[in-house]
């Protein structure tokens, strides 16, 4: 593709040297730029892309899209324009020939749910003979073709890549986790998306957006840069408090699903235990039973939240049950792991305040006798939750683990000294500090007595763990099985 072609709609402040160069890529990342590349100089909150344009240029790239002017020597055309961010998801979109418009996009937003929701719209709409393709936390893919992405929400340039990937798998519908940091950072700008789905909005990523305010305006983004055609709409868990303002802010039709407040698509006669749930949803003149095999009210609302999508998209309520009654979960939600003991073990992704009050209460309401709950807090991320989270912790268990998540560049000790103010507030709270979170999980194991429930939060999926600038193997699930294999012998 040629270069003029590429800048298409693109404000160019200044340009040294010619348009009709062409060009065999893009890259933001110098280290990736091959001979033929546009290289686009992102300022990101780490490092300034400005800095690395000469190791761009000889590795390659032809041509060179900054904020500023910048010294190429010659070797490349240099044009400026006021925001690369924007302008890298213009040109991914332009180089890959705008996949969205030929895929129905489904964009699933909110605090917690995301990744759930996504694979349970997947798995109906598979059941229904529809080729669908998932992008989020656990990874992209289309049919056997699997990608993984550094973030929930990749770059512009990954997204778009991908979304070609998937019109020539010839997928019929493309369900992603959109991302508060992807609508900020204008990952998704230039995505079609047909129809918005929102979880729940609570207490994240605060060191990033600096407050709820500016958090919730970066996820109503979503909600208003749909096009207002026919076919696309907005499905609202009505139950949320943030509900309202995103009913207002939609430039869309919008439809509800909820369990409290009246709602399109309501769910009703629930019942919860360790073996799965079930409901009974209630739209229109009509009823649904619903059995599961996950677990938890949260569960639930994201089962309805996939529902109400299937029946807006017409697919039938029979193929919704035998869909959802088949799917056995998703890796570290509530993930149970069993190695034969007479306890309960259960790890999940929980790293919020919300988060982890979802799944602390839903394992107290299964009636076990103890619950010890295993957790901590990432470093390099959002301080101010980890007193809430700390009491939280407390508040529904009979004994806490307090350990090390990610610390990143953090001391794990500071971290967990701003978890214990929370759990301190509680009274009577019982909990051991064991920063090794490999003896922290052994501890918790080794208190575990007949029909006890452990839960180990924080990481669910991961298997690594990040410490300093090191990351380093670690998988709670497996920790776990190791220690029960062993108490079970």
């Amino acid at each position: 593709m040629k270069l003029v072609e590429l800048i298409k709609n693109l404000t160019i402040e200044l340009q040294d040297g010619p348009l009709d160069r062409e060009i065999s890529g893009i890259a933001y990342d110098s280290r990736r730029v091959k001979p033929g590349d546009l290289f686009i100089c992102i300022s990101g909150l780490k490092s300034d892309g400005h800095l690395f344009a000469g190791q761009a240029i000889e590795n390659g790239a032809v041509a060179v899209l900054a904020e500023r002017q910048l010294d190429t020597g010659g070797k490349a055309t240099l044009l400026t324009t006021p925001d690369t961010r924007s302008a890298l998801a213009l040109l991914a979109a332009n180089y890959y020939g705008r996949p969205s418009k030929s895929i129905r996009v489904v964009a699933v937003t909110g605090t917690n749910g995301k990744t759930t929701t996504t694979h349970l719209i997947k798995a109906i709409l598979e059941e229904a003979g529809k080729k669908t393709a998932i992008m989020g936390t656990l990874y992209a893919q289309v049919g056997e073709i699997q990608r993984e992405m550094q973030h929930t929400t990749p770059e512009a340039l990954e997204i778009e890549s991908f979304m070609a990937l998937c019109r020539e798998e010839k997928a019929d519908y493309i369900v992603m986790e959109v991302s508060s940091h992807a609508l900020q950072l204008q990952r998704v700008a230039e995505i079609d998306f047909n129809v918005a789905v929102f979880t729940n909005l609570t207490q994240d990523h605060l060191d990033f957006h600096q407050n709820m305010d500016n958090y919730r305006a970066a996820k109503l983004q979503l909600f208003q840069m749909i096009k207002e055609e026919k076919q696309n709409y907005a499905i609202i868990n009505i139950d949320d408090p943030w509900a309202e303002e995103i009913f207002q802010a939609a430039t869309i039709p919008c439809r509800s699903y909820g369990i409290k407040k009246r709602s399109d698509y309501q769910a009703g006669e629930l019942k919860i235990d360790l073996d799965g749930s079930s409901f009974r949803l209630h739209y229109g003149d009509k009823s649904l039973m619903i059995n599961m095999k996950l677990i938890g009210l949260f569960s639930i609302y994201n089962a309805l939240a996939a529902i109400s999508f299937a029946l807006q998209e017409g697919i039938d309520p029979g193929l919704i049950q035998s869909a959802l009654a088949r799917v056995e979960g998703v890796p570290g939600r509530f993930e149970k792991v069993d190695c034969g003991q007479d306890f309960a073990v259960i790890v999940d992704y929980a790293h919020t305040p919300d988060g982890l009050e979802n799944i602390l209460q839903t394992s107290r309401e299964l009636g076990k006798k103890r619950l010890i709950c295993v957790f901590g807090c990432g470093g390099d991320r959002d301080r101010s939750k980890r007193p809430l989270m700390g009491e939280i912790a407390a508040k529904y268990s009979d004994f806490c683990v307090v350990t090390s998540d990610n610390p990143r560049s953090e001391d794990p000790h500071a971290i967990i000294a701003e978890i214990i103010p929370g759990m301190d507030k509680v009274e009577k709270s019982r909990y051991a500090i064991i920063v090794d979170r490999r003896e922290a999980i052994r501890h918790a194991i080794h208190l575990a007595r007949t029909g006890d429930l452990v839960v180990i939060a924080g990481k669910g999926h991961e298997n690594y763990q990040l410490v300093k600038d090191q990351v380093l193997e670690f998988d709670d699930r497996k920790v776990a099985a190791e220690f029960l294999r062993g108490k079970v012998k």
